[in-house]
């Protein structure tokens, strides 16, 4: 497994680190890669130029150091929705998601987390059926372009106090089998998952979806990183080990304190340790 950081962590007193700032540090505590959230480059991404792309992967490549790739997808520009009832939104919507998936591509990136709870869940008034339709439209043609760039679009469950649209494992897999792209797969956070207090974290990856985890966010359900609260990760890359599962562990904060340096190197450290006995021989 390898590890990575989000890269929106790196922010003081309101202020976000400069791209290059982040990779290099990042890779001289020891991660493996960065995962980009787009708005942290600019508003848009389509004001994120070619050369700039070019600049943000040669130095991600000079550090020895993978962009992983992006999440927080639809936070910003505002205006967005994926299933929205007006069809100019959404058309809008899924000609920015085309563009988030090449900038992906040109980063250098794998895969991108569809999380977006503000931008998905059900509206007043709209059936839960015609948003799955519309939904699963609009996932099949991205899925197709993100095939033709060589990387994956990532299905996030969210729980209910996020959002009210495909808000379980189970959501995620029918949706999963409906797109039916191997390039449309599940990305699992274990802060979501601990919300399902019906089993523990370890089993929800052992379940059925574990064939279909292609990336996994690590934190706390205390909304700081691993290692920063009660979740106990070992019972977790147990799991892990279990299903095969050989892809990223990538750090992802919503409390961003104590600063960015610590819960980098403490949430690195801590994932180690876990990884490392969870391999011991039982």
């Amino acid at each position: 497994m390898k590890f990575a950081i989000c890269n929106e962590t790196f922010q003081e007193h309101g202020e976000q680190w400069p791209i290059e700032r982040i990779i290099s540090y990042c890779a001289e505590i020891g991660y493996d890669g960065i995962e980009i959230a787009p708005y942290t480059l600019a508003d848009s991404a389509y004001d994120v130029k070619p050369e700039r792309r070019t600049e943000i992967r040669a130095a991600a490549e000079k550090a020895g150091l993978q962009i992983v790739g992006l999440h927080w997808l639809l936070a910003a520009p505002a205006g967005l929705y994926v299933n929205h009832p007006d069809d100019a939104i959404r058309d809008k919507t899924e000609a920015y998601l085309k563009e988030l998936v090449a900038m992906c591509a040109d980063l250098g990136g794998e895969v991108l987390v569809f999380g977006s709870p503000k931008q998905r869940s059900i509206l007043d008034g709209w059936s839960a059926r015609r948003t799955w339709r519309r939904t699963i439209e609009i996932f099949r043609r991205l899925a197709e372009v993100a095939a033709r760039k060589n990387v994956y679009l990532l299905i996030e469950p969210l729980p209910t106090k996020e959002t009210n649209f495909i808000m379980s494992l189970d959501d995620g897999l029918d949706m999963i089998r409906e797109v039916a792209n191997r390039h449309f797969r599940l990305h699992l956070d274990v802060k979501a998952m601990a919300a399902d207090m019906s089993r523990a974290v370890a089993d929800t990856l052992r379940a059925e979806g574990g064939k279909y985890l292609y990336h996994l966010h690590a934190n706390d359900p205390n909304l700081r990183g691993p290692g920063f609260g009660d979740q106990d990760f070992v019972p977790i890359f147990q799991a892990l080990n279990e299903i095969g599962y050989d892809r990223w562990v990538s750090v992802e904060v919503f409390d961003y304190s104590p600063d960015p340096k610590t819960i980098g190197i403490k949430s690195l450290k801590y994932l180690k340790m876990c990884r490392d006995e969870a391999s011991k021989p039982s």
